[in-house]
């Protein structure tokens, strides 16, 4: 064998004097079935020429490979980071490697990425993909491998879906806030059309409005990339339709609204908590630092990404039902931004 050429298990065979059948079965743990001369000629052969077996071969030759894809709207959004988190822990634990495709919020690239990840023979996929466009995925895109949704659906995939549960989410917030005293409300959402989860949590807060009306009221705002102005605009009519008496408060819809919505109060010189009251969904590390500290709504992110994972593993040992959908609680977290009167 030339040096620095890895060794085969044909190389294996040549050393030990035996065939690559023999020494698939002493690999595949089957050693019984030989006659224990010919199991120390091929362990002694493995040990002096460094032999190490194909994982993806090994797998392959069982109909596995032990992958699983994980398909992520955005990498830099700390939900997906979450999410990857708690599903690789999942897929681990069970023996399986997890193998990320990210589209940058591409929605063009969804079936690319599916079509490159069953390349490698993934056993199955996640899906915490943008949910919209043209070239939005669907059933028949997925190679007839298994899959799970995680927080946004997709109309024609009839899987498993994961997600937090948007409608008791969104509901926690609105009571704070009407408890508090705050009586005026914007919601604020990245454009909620082909997005269900931004969907949900919209129609969400239009079911708040309605069962505390007249007590209550509040509009949505769909924030438009590059459009500061807009918001701005917003928040100055929410302020004067508010005033002291019916206390004005926002509603972000995830953290990169909050974000934008930080930068607002900081160029209308605003304080959170006082001129605005404030809940956010998702809980970056980032919220407590942020004026008196902003209230939040706390996704289950790694919960989330660990019980798709599992979903995954009990679809690929054989359960065979109807799709589930699994709703996880969030938790308020209430800061300076909220506070009563």
């Amino acid at each position: 064998m030339k040096p620095g050429r890895r060794a085969t298990i044909a190389d294996v065979a040549l050393a030990a004097g035996v065939s690559k059948a023999t020494v698939s079965r002493f690999l595949n743990h089957r050693d019984k079935l030989l006659s224990p001369d010919i199991a120390s000629r091929v362990e002694a052969a493995v040990a002096a020429l460094g032999y190490t077996p194909s994982l993806m071969a090994q797998a392959l030759s069982h109909g596995r490979s032990r992958l699983i894809g994980l398909i992520v709207a955005d990498i830099t959004n700390p939900y997906s980071v979450a999410v990857l988190r708690g599903a690789e822990k999942a897929c681990q634990e069970a023996g399986y490697l997890v193998m990320l495709f990210n589209l940058g919020n591409a929605a063009e690239r969804e079936r690319e990425a599916i079509d490159a990840l069953a390349g490698y023979q993934v056993d199955g996929f996640i899906l915490n993909t943008l949910g919209r466009g043209a070239a939005l995925a669907d059933a028949s895109a997925l190679h007839g491998k298994p899959a799970v949704l995680v927080d946004r659906r997709h109309a024609g995939m009839h899987t498993d879906f994961v997600s937090l549960d948007n409608k008791a989410a969104m509901k926690a917030a609105c009571e704070h806030l009407r408890e508090g005293g705050w009586r005026e409300w914007l919601y604020v959402t990245e454009p909620l059309k082909g997005v269900s989860s931004r969907r949900e949590r919209a129609a969400a807060f239009r079911d708040c409005l309605r069962a505390h009306a007249p007590e209550v009221d509040g509009r949505v705002f769909e924030l438009r990339e590059g459009d500061a102005g807009g918001l701005d605009e917003a928040l100055r009519a929410l302020d004067a339709s508010g005033g002291e008496r019916q206390r004005p408060a926002v509603i972000a819809g995830n953290a990169v609204v909050t974000l934008k919505v930080a930068a607002a109060i900081t160029r209308l010189d605003w304080r959170f908590g006082e001129q605005l009251g404030f809940v956010g969904f998702d809980d970056p590390e980032w919220a407590s630092l942020i004026g008196p500290g902003l209230s939040t709504v706390s996704q289950p992110t790694e919960a989330i990404g660990r019980t798709a994972a599992q979903c995954l593993l009990e679809r690929l040992a054989g359960l065979d039902a109807p799709p589930r959908q699994i709703l996880l609680p969030g938790r308020l977290v209430v800061r300076g931004s909220s506070p009563k009167p």
